[in-house]
């Protein structure tokens, strides 16, 4: 067993599934897993609306109800092996241990998460059935590290080393024989020559010495099995207990260049290390089938970082400096100090993470792609079932035309019109339930992929954006701590281009990698954007974007002033967001010190904002009084369309009692001037919180 604090990490290796007869196999064992995990399920929400039925019972001793129901890890454990013994065909496909890892998932993923609130106080909703297109993992159980050869699902052999004498590069040199010697090799240096449909490894058939001798001093020895396989790296399952196609191998491909070994050698060259094996499946319609399959391979060490990071990371944990951090829809604004807000140990650095043109062009061009895939699908189901659908208004009154010209009628293969409802508006024929093309199939696939490399793109860009401004402003970043689901009820998927979500979560993680922390201050009790550097309240609308005090005379951008307000926040509890308060004292004395500097620092940042071509969604806004048309985001909102909400206005359901407010902030004291507001062509978004 591992120990608590042993280090873990999460390597993705590629499988080859080529061969129709090992991919066929792994789509059956696919399929035998989700038929246990969707009965699980289903048990599972069975059990649990009977124990919210049991009042009584609840009320006297709500464990002892819970285990009556089988409401426990063991009591999903069992009812996992009685699908299985009742099933007869699943013994050909899956064994004990997978199905009861898969149970085990079940409880934590649906049961547990409802029954028992988190940290936050927070229970998940009603267990629900999955769908078959979602079913991606199925979890292996984790090897024994004090027995040897005892593996019992998804099994890796082979070596590294073993990898690169079968699959050498021809052009590599002779003298390079080992991982370590190809992991110093400069990038670009081709490694491995690895054909296109990798052959599966043959067991080891010699005989392999035990150690000891017979009564004649003959050495004994004994069959080779799979853990003395040293050539290529395989995943291998062994099937299910009735099964009689034998080990089901699956040949590993790894990258052939050399900049990614150091990587490797980092998490596969020991393989005692090598903890647990999942096995998993992505979309992916180049490849036959549909799916790309991969082994997620658990290993007991620490996440691979490569030198540079090192470096990196080194370099901004010895940056004595605090920074605060304003994100909104169409940007992030960051503002650091030296720690000790003095001028003469560091200058103000200030930076502002908005999309670039090129990427706002990509974005819509995707949109326009997705959007095109979307209706094409729509079209498709309406051509196959064209029952299920009545003909649009325009198709009736062509049919009436038709009619009274004394014409044949004409076959609408594809309706336009509504779905065919009842009288409730509920579709008479579930959606599961139409027949869908192959082409159907093919493009919905195809949107899924798509969605899913859009998604990685983008958390690859927060993690280089993360990186970066850690690297410029150090370890130690304050954030407002916002709702930003009130934000997607306001914009939707404008935020799409700046995903501020990913952003600072990517800053958390960065944060603590390099050795600082990244706190939450609640706006609540901070109110940054609506405060000065004096202790002023200047109240702003969501449309204000200069910041002007009367008192001091303070003009500059107003998130970067929000972001520098955030580096005077101290926390009495750090993870207690409600403690937080703004020390207008230091922020009064880094006015007077920085002067001129601070001046400059707040108000050269430019005032673009994210503009992606489509507007916000029509279900954007969730209960506004006059939610209008909304402005384009590739415009200026035009004058007299009424106030915009208050950025502190809390979500519909808060998830903290401290986040927002319900005070209006849109008036003005008495003799202050009309608020400075964008200037046309210069931004297109209205919110900041």
């Amino acid at each position: 067993m591992r120990g608590e604090d042993t280090e873990l990490a999460v390597i993705r290796l590629s499988l080859d599934v080529h061969e129709p007869a090992a991919r066929h196999r792994v789509e059956d064992l696919y399929s035998a897993m989700w038929s246990v995990k969707r009965a699980l399920q289903r048990d599972a929400r069975d059990a649990i609306d009977a124990y919210w039925a049991g009042d009584v019972r609840r009320q006297t001793n709500a464990k002892a109800w819970r285990l009556e129901l089988g409401l426990s890890r063991e009591g999903m454990e069992r009812r996992a092996y009685r699908h299985m013994e009742k099933s007869k065909h699943l013994a050909h496909h899956v064994t004990k241990a997978l199905v009861m890892h898969q149970a085990d998932e079940v409880y934590a993923t649906s049961v547990r998460r409802h029954l028992f609130a988190d940290s936050s106080g927070h229970r998940h909703g009603r267990p629900k059935v999955g769908r078959w297109w979602d079913y991606t993992r199925i979890p292996g159980r984790a090897r024994s590290h004090t027995t040897a050869g005892k593996w019992e699902t998804f099994r890796l052999h082979g070596t590294l080393a073993g990898h690169l004498d079968v699959y050498r590069h021809r052009d590599l040199g002779r003298e390079i024989t080992t991982p370590e010697q190809v992991a110093a090799l400069p990038a670009g240096t081709r490694v491995l020559e690895q054909p296109n449909h990798l052959p599966a490894p043959l067991r080891p058939a010699e005989r392999i010495e035990t150690g000891e001798k017979t009564k004649k001093g003959k050495p004994k020895t004994r069959a080779a099995t799979w853990w003395d396989h040293t050539g290529p790296l395989a995943v291998v399952f062994a099937g299910g207990a009735n099964s009689s196609r034998g080990d089901l191998v699956l040949p590993v491909r790894l990258p052939s260049g050399a900049g990614r070994w150091p990587y490797l050698l980092h998490f596969l060259n020991d393989p005692g290390t090598w903890h647990k094996i999942d096995l998993v499946r992505r979309r992916d319609t180049a490849t036959p089938g549909g799916w790309a399959h991969e082994a997620h391979l658990m290993v007991l060490t620490g996440c691979y970082a490569s030198p540079a990071t090192k470096a990196r990371r080194k370099a901004a944990g010895a940056l004595a400096r605090v920074a605060g951090v304003d994100g909104n829809v169409s940007n992030l604004s960051i503002v650091s100090f030296p720690n000790t807000f003095d001028p003469a140990d560091g200058d103000i650095a200030a930076t502002r993470v908005e999309p670039s043109d090129e990427e706002l062009a990509a974005l819509a061009k995707a949109r326009r792609k997705e959007r095109g895939r979307k209706r094409a699908l729509d079209r498709s189901r309406r051509a196959s079932n064209p029952a299920q659908y009545g003909p649009s208004k325009r198709q009736q009154a062509r049919a009436e035309r038709r009619q009274a010209a004394g014409l044949t009628a004409r076959a609408d293969h594809a309706p336009r019109g509504a779905r065919v409802a009842n009288k409730a508006g509920v579709p008479k024929q579930a959606y599961r339930r139409d027949t869908l093309s192959a082409g159907y199939l093919l493009n919905r696939a195809r949107l899924a992929e798509a969605a899913a490399t859009a998604a990685a793109a983008k958390d690859h860009r927060a993690r280089r954006i993360a990186a970066d401004v850690v690297a410029d402003h150090g370890a130690n970043l304050t954030v407002e701590d916002c709702d930003i689901r009130t934000w997607y009820r306001l914009w939707g998927k404008a935020l799409q281009a700046t995903t501020p979500g990913r952003l600072i979560t990517a800053l958390g993680r960065e944060c603590a990698k390099t050795g600082g922390r990244m706190l939450r201050a609640s706006t609540f009790t901070t109110k940054l954007s609506q405060s000065c550097f004096c202790g002023e309240k200047v109240p702003k609308t969501l449309s204000d974007r200069i910041h002007h005090c009367l008192a001091c005379g303070l003009v500059g951008d107003r998130d970067t002033v929000s972001s520098a307000l955030g580096a005077h926040v101290h926390l009495d509890d750090p993870d207690d967001p409600s403690t937080a308060r703004v020390d207008y004292v230091l922020a009064r004395h880094t006015q007077i010190l920085f002067g001129e500097g601070l001046q400059e620092a707040l108000s050269s940042q430019p005032q673009r904002g994210a503009r992606p071509t489509r507007g916000r969604t029509h279900a954007a806004v969730l209960g506004r009084k006059n939610p209008g048309r909304g402005p384009l985001l590739d415009k200026t909102p035009p004058p007299g369309t009424g106030p915009t909400p208050n950025e502190t206005r809390p979500a519909t359901k808060r998830h903290k009692a401290h986040v927002g407010t319900t005070g209006c902030t849109d008036n003005a004291p008495p003799g202050a001037p009309a608020p400075h507001r964008h200037r046309v062509g210069i931004t297109a978004l209205r919110d900041d919180s």
